[in-house]
């Protein structure tokens, strides 16, 4: 087999990171603000445990009221990426806390748009 018909591999010690992006929309002004968060691969299991422990198919709201805050949560592992909009006033439980959690983090490196 020559160098052009070997499958793709990943180089030797590499692992998938799990990735968590919060943009929060909406508001009376409108302003968009963007949290994300890249663990090191150590902290992987914490992340993984928020991340599945969010209802992401539980059925979608509307939001009540104008100029309410909505949350596009993604989140990237390496078994899966999912993706949802929550409404601010479902924003509670195990959203509110991966949401925290990245805000937080994203606060620590030094990233935070709020």
């Amino acid at each position: 087999m020559n160098d052009l018909a070997r499958p793709h591999s990943d180089p030797p010690g590499y692992a998938p990171q799990i990735v968590v992006i919060i943009v929060r929309t909406g508001g009376i002004a409108g302003i968009r603000r963007q949290w994300q968060v890249e663990p090191p691969l150590d902290e992987n299991p914490r992340w993984a445990a928020l991340i599945e422990q969010c209802p992401w198919d539980a059925p979608n709201q509307e939001p009540h009221g104008a100029d309410r805050y909505i949350w596009s949560i993604r989140a990237h592992t390496p078994a899966d990426s999912r993706e949802r909009d929550v409404p601010d006033h479902d924003l509670a439980g195990p959203w509110r806390d991966l949401v925290d959690a990245v805000r937080n983090a994203s606060q620590e490196d030094g990233d935070a748009d709020d």
